[in-house]
């Protein structure tokens, strides 16, 4: 019985060691880690598509309203604004040199210097927040320091000359005015808070800058000057806005400003020919080619310069050396930048819905929750201004309804303080470049900001 009882107990202690051997040697072939994330967005997509309203007209008016501003959006400022501020930003990225941005903007320049460049440089285009993302790119990818470049950040969509006098001319003098000295105050203040809140990392950036060897300039500054100076000139007056009026200074512009556009991008011409070794008889045809669209559809300006900016990028990538690499310079920012800006302006369009339409979030919730001059009303309406899509100058008519349907003045400088500067197409593209902390840190001092000074200016202000 004993011996027996051994041969049986070893037979069992034989098949316990088999089984725990095999368990160990025979992995599981399903990596969890790696399926489930795929496996939980297929699910979302199918619970989405499964509940989908179809049947509800809000929704589908509001899928319309995404359509809608996405196409506009296309139309009206791919072309005419992002385009060419992505060839400034490829321009910036390859013929700035890094030892010129690290002098005026880099985390180790004096304050003062940094600081006034940052918010002079943004002020002098009228962009708007997305528009302003290919330059920021640009001037972070150089070396500028996270304050400067965040000052820069917020002053192009929201200290703009243009915009400010609009808004004194059609919202009033005060809220003109307010808006000026609270938008030159964000850009500085919030670029200086970011570099406090992130100093340790701006501390190592600039210990490193010192030990990066001094580049080879290239070309002199008065080159340089003259060529971004050209690059800004088609810009601005390419997106140039109809006037109110048909009557002034500002109309006058108006009135040539394709012809003004055209001059600055013959110049351009030239100077690609003189400094990039473009070969002159390609500059001339395709000159010539935009020329003759220009003449046979001169109520269709978009035509010519789509094909300016075909023939811009035939140029510098048939062309070896510096133009070459401009062009591929430019093609990552597009790449990085265009894919987010699309979803951001999607989302943006199915929620708020168009200025002057509706998305999923009635107008009139909007109306009755910025109202007076209180905490939760100007809170509301700088969360609302941040997230909502403004092109440039479109806020102020946005306003002028608000205004008209009982929203107090405090409320709405806070919607101006929050809203040019960002939306939800800019935070997809900020958070690509700078990270989810830094780009939520930022949201929140536009947004806490805006909010404290709408309280301030409401209670000074009533209306």
């Amino acid at each position: 019985m004993t011996n027996g009882a051994s041969i049986a107990d070893n037979g069992k202690a034989f098949e316990t060691a088999e089984d725990t051997q095999d368990t160990e040697v025979r992995p599981s072939i399903i990596d969890w880690k790696s399926l489930w994330k795929p496996m939980s967005v297929l699910a979302g997509v199918f619970l989405v598509f499964f509940w989908l309203p179809v049947e509800n007209s809000r929704f589908t008016g509001a899928v319309v309203e995404s359509l809608a501003l996405a196409k506009w959006y296309a139309r009206e400022h791919v072309l005419l604004c992002l385009v060419p501020a992505f060839f400034i930003a490829g321009a910036i990225s390859v013929f700035v040199s890094q030892a010129a941005v690290m002098k005026y903007l880099g985390a180790g320049a004096r304050k003062v210097l940094s600081y006034s460049v940052a918010s002079i440089s943004g002020s002098i285009l009228a962009v708007c927040s997305c528009t302003v993302l290919p330059l920021f790119a640009g001037i972070w990818k150089r070396g500028a320091g996270l304050g400067p470049a965040i000052a820069f950040l917020y002053s192009g969509p929201a200290i703009n000359v243009l915009a400010i006098v609009l808004t004194a001319r059609v919202l009033g003098i005060e809220i003109g005015i307010g808006r000026a000295v609270g938008a030159i105050l964000f850009s500085v203040v919030i670029g200086l808070m970011m570099h406090f809140l992130f100093r340790k990392e701006e501390r190592a950036r600039a210990e490193a800058a010192l030990h990066m060897p001094e580049p080879e300039v290239e070309r002199p500054l008065w080159q340089n000057v003259v060529y971004f100076a050209t690059l800004v000139g088609i810009l601005v007056f390419a997106t140039w806005g109809k006037p109110a009026e048909p009557t002034g200074l500002w109309h006058a512009v108006y009135s040539v400003k394709w012809l003004v556009t055209g001059l600055f991008a013959a110049f351009l011409g030239f100077l690609l020919v003189l400094w990039f070794q473009v070969k002159a008889v390609k500059v001339a045809l395709s000159g010539a080619a935009v020329l003759i669209l220009a003449y046979l559809f001169p109520h269709e300006p978009l035509i010519a310069f789509s094909a300016g900016i075909v023939a811009l990028a035939y140029l510098t990538t048939t062309t070896r050396g510096e133009a070459e690499t401009w062009f591929l310079s430019t093609w990552d920012f597009a790449r990085q930048i265009l894919p987010l800006l699309f979803a951001g302006v999607l989302v943006a369009g199915l929620l708020l819905g168009r200025p002057g339409s509706e998305g999923l979030i009635p107008s009139r919730w909007v109306s009755a929750l910025v109202g007076g001059n209180s905490l939760g009303a100007n809170l509301f309406s700088s969360v609302v201004g941040a997230f909502m899509y403004f092109a440039t100058l479109t806020e102020v008519p946005i306003l002028q309804g608000l205004l008209g349907a009982g929203m107090g003045k405090g409320p709405a400088l806070a919607l101006l303080l929050a809203g040019p500067a960002l939306s939800l197409p800019n935070m997809l593209v900020i958070r690509s470049v700078l990270g989810t902390k830094k780009t939520a840190a930022f949201v929140s001092l536009v947004v806490i900001m805006a909010t404290l000074s709408g309280m301030i200016f409401g209670h000074f202000f009533a209306a």
